[in-house]
């Protein structure tokens, strides 16, 4: 039986919600934007309105009012994008278990087994548009297919407030004319690679010589798969418990830059803060550290180096992030963003410590910073995070505390 694939992706949804919670909104151009005092002053999300004026995601707040001069500017609700998110699923749960979040805005839904209940894939996608325009005042583009990958094409193909059907006995016709960089997963560089082997579209891909694609190793080979509609992966159960997350990660761009080792030390301190408590809240430690530094020329390096134990500990992790920083940075550059990834993540209770011979004290000490770690944690979980801070955190003005996480 031919599998029925559902991608649904809620339109502006920023933007969408900002209207929902101020209704004088609707029909304006708005924009979602970050705090320009916290140096955020880009672009998140706009509405459709926006979006005829060319106002594009990531952009700078100034380059969108060139385009825009009456653009509105919203700063972001999250609180509610996450209601609302969750009230959407809600709503798909009413024709499936198999739900599969891509984002917060988006899901894969599997429908094959309740067409007999609720119709076509094409009619439950419809009755899903209705449900959730009625119910939430935000419109949803739906895409149907025989797998995930067809079905986010038809999700993207038109908007807002859409169903696109691609059947497979459409694909030749009206999924491959598309271009290739609107498959799933081809980023600006693989874009760039495609190009250079003049491919433009989807079909081009499909019915290319495999050995094209030898250089992009098994991305090229995933991407045949794709074109040719060969995708197989399941929706994974709404109800399934989270896979436990590759890496853990925060990171800011602070309020003025870092130009002093003392405004280095405090915001690595407090990152390696956050990702710590992360880590233990999840019960993983970590066997390595990945730094990414822009400075004020928004140049960026990433750089990454494994520990000799792994740790969910603030301090061995302040520890391992400065003595990298330390290595990779000319510390005259000031630093305008900064972000610490814990990686190589196991399981906490199958973290081991390497004894040191010529240091016994070594482990013990690490005990003992586990336990006062662990009873920060206590404390905060009781009081909230703030209720034990380290002191040079306290009033400073780099706009620590309010993180944004990157993975």
């Amino acid at each position: 039986m031919e599998r029925v694939i559902l991608h649904c992706d809620c339109n502006s949804f920023f933007a969408s919600v900002e209207t929902v919670l101020n209704p004088a909104l609707r029909g304006l151009p708005i924009a979602v934007c970050g705090n320009p005092e916290n140096r955020h002053g880009i672009i998140l999300a706009k509405s459709e309105e926006a979006k005829r004026f060319g106002v594009q995601t990531a952009e700078t707040i100034y380059q969108a009012k060139k385009k825009c001069p009456d653009l509105v500017l919203v700063p972001p609700t999250r609180n509610a994008y996450s209601h609302y998110s969750k009230k959407v699923n809600e709503i798909y749960t009413r024709f499936t278990d198999l739900i599969e979040p891509f984002g917060i805005d988006e899901s894969w839904l599997d429908v094959t087994g309740t067409t007999h209940l609720f119709g076509s894939g094409k009619e439950i996608a419809d009755q899903i548009r209705k449900a959730v325009r009625e119910e939430l005042g935000l419109t949803v583009s739906v895409g149907v297919s025989f797998n995930k990958v067809f079905a986010k094409l038809g999700s993207d193909y038109k908007k807002p407030d859409a169903t696109t059907v691609f059947s497979r006995a459409e694909m030749r016709e009206k999924v491959w004319p598309l271009p290739a960089g609107d498959l799933l997963f081809v980023g600006p560089a693989t874009r760039r690679a495609l190009e250079e082997m003049n491919i433009k579209t989807i079909g081009q891909i499909a019915t290319a010589d495999p050995r094209l694609f030898y250089r992009l190793g098994k991305q090229g080979e995933q991407l045949l798969k794709y074109a040719r509609g060969e995708d197989d992966s399941p929706v994974a159960s709404f109800y399934a418990p989270p896979e436990p997350p590759k890496s853990i990660g925060n990171g800011i761009t602070f309020r003025r830059d870092l130009v002093s080792k003392q405004d280095v030390r405090t915001a690595m301190l407090a990152l390696c803060d956050e990702v710590s408590e992360r880590m233990r809240r999840h019960g993983v430690s970590c066997r390595g550290i990945r730094l990414t530094i822009r400075d004020t020329n928004f140049q960026t390096i990433t750089r990454q180096e494994l520990l000799q134990n792994p740790t969910q500990l603030r301090a061995e992790l302040f520890e391992a992030g400065m003595h990298l920083l330390n290595k990779c940075w000319d510390t005259n550059r000031a630093i305008r963003m900064l972000t610490v990834t814990a990686h190589q993540l196991l399981p906490a209770e199958q973290s081991f410590f390497q004894t040191d011979w010529f240091h016994p004290e070594a482990e013990e000490q690490q005990q003992k910073r586990a336990r006062l770690e662990e009873t920060i944690d206590r404390v905060r979980n009781k009081y909230g995070h703030h209720a034990l801070d380290v002191g040079t955190l306290l009033k400073n003005d780099l706009g620590l505390g309010s993180f944004e996480e990157e993975e």
